[in-house]
């Protein structure tokens, strides 16, 4: 029966993976993360022993710029071929089984969705100071300058990104070029993690990774966006309008070139003000508002940013129910 099933889809078993990988995340995904290495912060790894290496300051900018090139593009390189051996193998007797154990470790939605849960419960029963600790590696943004409501607007805007970068993206590489799509994907989300900073350190040599991030991701990030808003009326408390009307008024706003897109959705349906100015060792670092709502956002506000997304998860599994489906006629 397994050989049948994944074997009668024209040669591509890649809808019917992808749908069995995103149920067994949302069911399970939190203790599969912990057996599954994660691609891409393998990846940042990699990125920072060779930022400890090579990324010399007072090299010229053309060297540092040509030497993270060549990093990013030998990261490229390494994913594309594992990915075509994971097909290959893929393509024998139960090969699918690893095929399916590399998506699992690209898919991480349910993780990243129990990271943001974990910063609300320690609002609510530690406070402050143990929120900050939570949310600390989901932003940028220095946390001692973040009050309530800032850390909760960072928890919030994570869970949107994070629906992105987690669960869209991965899925739609897999979908559009198989494994070795996926991979690439993975393998440059996280040299952009590592080197991707703003700042005079990585102007360079970080820019060919964020550049090709950026690429990546520009139609999966305005993917998510749309699914986020179309996912809205289904959470009873939040608003399809106004996440549409937030997208086509904000979500070019944002400093990234793509997070807009689901920042701005999931503000525009929980009527919800997010980014906006922070505090930076003692100076108002000014960034746009995204959303008209409600910029004191609250413990409750991070619940309804994980439903959205749960909703969102939901729409991404029933596109690839109705992939499989098709595929199999």
């Amino acid at each position: 029966m397994v050989g049948t099933l994944f074997g009668g889809f024209g040669g591509s078993a890649a809808p019917v993976l992808l749908l069995i990988a995103l149920l067994l995340d949302a069911a399970a995904g939190h203790w599969i993360g912990r057996a599954l290495s994660d691609p891409s912060a393998l990846s940042a790894r990699v990125c920072g022993l060779f930022d400890r290496r090579i990324n010399r300051p007072e090299r010229g900018d053309t060297a540092l710029m040509m030497r993270g090139a060549v990093v990013v593009l030998a990261l490229l390189l390494a994913a594309l071929l594992l990915g075509l051996v994971v097909e290959w193998v893929g393509g024998r007797p139960l090969g699918w089984i690893l095929e399916l154990a590399v998506v699992l470790a690209c898919v991480r939605g349910r993780a990243a969705w129990v990271r943001v849960r974990a910063v609300r419960r320690a609002l609510e029963d530690g406070g402050l100071a143990a929120a900050r600790m939570e949310v600390a590696a989901m932003t940028r943004r220095p946390v001692q300058g973040l009050d309530e409501h800032g850390v909760v607007r960072a928890a919030v805007e994570h869970a949107a990104k994070a629906f992105d970068r987690k669960v869209v993206a991965p899925a739609f590489w897999y979908l559009l070029l198989g494994v070795p799509g996926m991979l690439a994907w993975a393998f440059i989300d996280g040299a952009d993690r590592a080197l991707g900073h703003p700042g005079v350190r990585y102007e360079r040599f970080g820019h060919t990774a964020a550049r090709l991030d950026d690429a990546l991701n520009a139609i999966p990030a305005r993917l998510a966006g749309v699914l986020l808003a179309l996912a809205a009326p289904f959470l009873g408390t939040a608003s399809v309008g106004g996440a549409f009307r937030t997208l086509g008024r904000d979500a070019g706003k944002h400093p990234s070139f793509n997070m807009g897109w689901p920042v701005a959705a999931t503000a525009g349906a929980l009527d919800l003000a997010l980014g906006g100015p922070h505090r930076d060792g003692g100076v108002t670092v000014e960034e746009p508002w995204i959303g008209r709502g409600k910029a004191r956002a609250t413990a409750a506000d991070i619940g309804r940013a994980l439903g959205l997304t749960a909703l969102g998860d939901l729409l991404v599994v029933l596109a690839a129910g109705l992939l499989t489906v098709a595929t199999a006629l």
